[in-house]
């Protein structure tokens, strides 16, 4: 197991501190989002031409460098969501009453923009990695783009805990989409087959004769698709997550009132909003 544990740990702390640095830029002045973006944009085109020169690379700094730019392209993908430049075409809350088909309509126009952009750089790492033997960047941003859109259902269908705290207060209408409810079937149907997913990974990194690009590789991803199991627990037990995130929370709440006023749209952002539909059991 010991030679998994570097892999696991190189995984844990990349995730704590990307989630980390990007809630800390969104929450800076909204004149600083446009630079931000800017060098973005720059690290984004730099982790999809590593994507492209390390695709024969079968070591396991090919595997660490695979799963480091496909985090960074994640990274931009989250950036351009909370910073509102990438989202959806509906900037508006849930209409009062929306059920069915018509609360899913509205919450797909207000992330439609995010969704595209998903499959577009989701097919730039396809095609970045085409032709090579490492195919590390290509299953991190997948497993980061399945349990993205798990979260994003469960939050849909309903959860106890809903962690809306982390939206920037110009997103907050989002959480207006968000239920808060005991549970939804779906929960724990992701939490199995996701912990499944898991367990195969960390079998295949320990499996007789794999090779330090494998080994490398299959317990970053283990890594990274434990976490996103962790993620979908926070919706299920109320723990205090803002304290693991404290320094990247930091910027909004030094905000002055007039610009954090200018940035709230429908409703000011609590833990948990009012407006948030509730369900019994």
């Amino acid at each position: 197991m010991s030679e998994i544990g570097l892999p696991l740990l190189y995984a844990l702390f990349l995730w704590w501190f990307a989630t980390g640095a990007v809630l800390f830029v969104v929450r800076l002045p909204r004149r600083t989002f446009p630079w931000s973006m800017l060098a973005a944009s720059v690290v984004l085109a730099g982790a999809l031409w590593l994507i492209h020169e390390i695709r024969p690379t079968t070591t396991a700094a090919g595997a660490y460098m695979g799963f480091t730019a496909a985090i960074l392209v994640w990274a931009w993908i989250e950036l351009g969501f909370l910073t509102g430049y990438v989202t959806g075409s509906h900037a508006a809350a849930c209409p009062p009453g929306a059920r069915g088909w018509e609360r899913t309509r509205q919450a797909i126009l207000a992330i439609l923009h995010h969704e595209i952009a998903l499959i577009g750089l989701g097919a730039a790492i396809l095609f970045a990695s085409t032709g090579g033997d490492n195919q590390v960047a290509l299953w991190t941003y997948l497993i980061l783009w399945v349990m993205r859109a798990s979260s994003k259902l469960n939050l849909f269908f309903g959860v106890p805990v809903l962690n809306a705290e982390f939206l920037p207060a110009h997103l907050a209408h989002l959480a207006s989409y968000f239920r808060q409810r005991p549970m939804s079937l779906l929960a724990p149907v992701s939490i199995t087959l996701s912990s499944a997913a898991t367990a195969l990974l960390i079998a295949q990194a320990l499996a007789p004769g794999a090779g330090p690009h494998q080994v490398a590789g299959f317990a970053l991803l283990a890594g990274l698709m434990a976490l996103g199991v962790l993620e979908h627990w926070f919706m299920l037990i109320p723990l205090p997550l803002t304290s693991i995130w404290s320094w990247g929370l930091r910027g909004e709440a030094e905000r002055p009132a007039a610009e954090a006023n200018s940035l709230t749209p429908v409703f000011k952002l609590v833990p948990r909003p009012a407006s948030i539909e509730r369900r019994q059991p």
